[in-house]
């Protein structure tokens, strides 16, 4: 096993009288893409802003690349590159010049920024709008510089809190492909996210969190196979139709969730199960699809998630 580049144990969180990370512990493989997933107030945030030293430990233990976060935040500040989820940029410099001056608190000199900064800002394809105020520029915009700004000190890891919130689906993908590619270079990526597609794409493990807590860990096929069946079932039913149901699929091997107004059923062979729906009357409308990281999370934290 190879050292891990992030180690916590019993890491705690308190704002007043708040605990938000209730004394958690997880470990982090150099070249992975880590993940974290859950809904307003689970402590993800929370998690990640101890993690670059945005917010300090209150409980615990936190190492990053070896060093103590208590102790070492500037000698582990010089190797991530940081996209928090709100934006930070300079609103009084240009586009470029958000790049140039990020760059001078690594020491990193002008030719060297400036050489960083342009192959930053084509790769997430910016490079045209160099002289643009940052007033000019649409949320997607900020955010892709936001993230071409985390590269500039070639980073040995990306600490991304929800990355590509904000982004149209075009954009999203840019971003996606772009941090493939950096981890593929074997950058570690440690990112929260509330696009479900996003973990899947791009997390090899997650970490799925309520309330504070870890509730789950695996990468996200495991985390699928574990929790729930492979097709999925949604029905909506008319009044008097749930009665009716139960009755059929007594016996069957079938999972059986409420969620709001839907019933989902969960099953390892769809063609069976949809041969005994057949005979339901009272099914408004129903869709069969493979499972999801959202059917594992709905299950687990037994809500829908809001943005973070």
């Amino acid at each position: 096993m190879t050292k891990p580049v992030i180690v916590a144990r019993g890491l705690t969180k308190h704002y007043g009288q708040l605990t938000a990370v209730k004394g958690i512990g997880f470990a982090i493989q150099p070249g992975e893409c880590f993940g974290f997933l859950g809904p307003n107030g689970a402590g993800k945030t929370s998690t990640m802003r101890m993690i670059y030293g945005f917010s300090p430990v209150s409980a615990g233990e936190l190492f990053v690349l070896g060093w103590d976060v208590q102790r070492d935040i500037r000698q582990i500040k010089h190797h991530l590159g940081v996209i928090p989820q709100e934006d930070n940029l300079d609103p009084d410099l240009k586009v470029l010049q958000n790049l140039l001056v990020y760059a001078r608190y690594f020491d990193i000199p002008k030719n060297i920024a400036r050489e960083r900064a342009r192959e930053a800002l084509e790769l997430l394809q910016l490079w045209e709008r160099r002289e643009a105020f940052i007033r000019e520029l649409s949320g997607g915009m900020k955010r892709r510089l936001i993230f071409a700004r985390a590269l500039v000190n070639r980073p040995q890891m990306i600490i991304a809190d929800e990355p590509t919130t904000g982004l149209d689906p075009q954009a999203r993908h840019l971003v996606w492909q772009k941090l493939r590619q950096l981890q593929a270079r074997g950058v570690t990526l440690v990112l929260t996210t509330h696009y479900m597609e996003e973990a899947a794409q791009l997390c090899d493990r997650l970490a799925i969190m309520d309330h504070g807590v870890i509730l789950e860990r695996g990468a996200p096929q495991a985390l699928i196979s574990k929790h729930v069946r492979p097709e999925v079932f949604e029905l909506y039913l008319s009044n008097g139709a749930e009665e009716q149901l139960d009755r059929k699929l007594r016996g069957l091997p079938v999972q059986v969730e409420h969620l709001g107004d839907a019933l989902y059923l969960y099953t390892q062979n769809g063609r069976l199960l949809r041969d005994e729906l057949e005979g339901v009357t009272g099914i408004q409308r129903l869709v069969q699809r493979q499972a999801t990281l959202e059917d594992v999370f709905l299950k687990l934290t037994g809500r829908a998630l809001g943005e973070s």
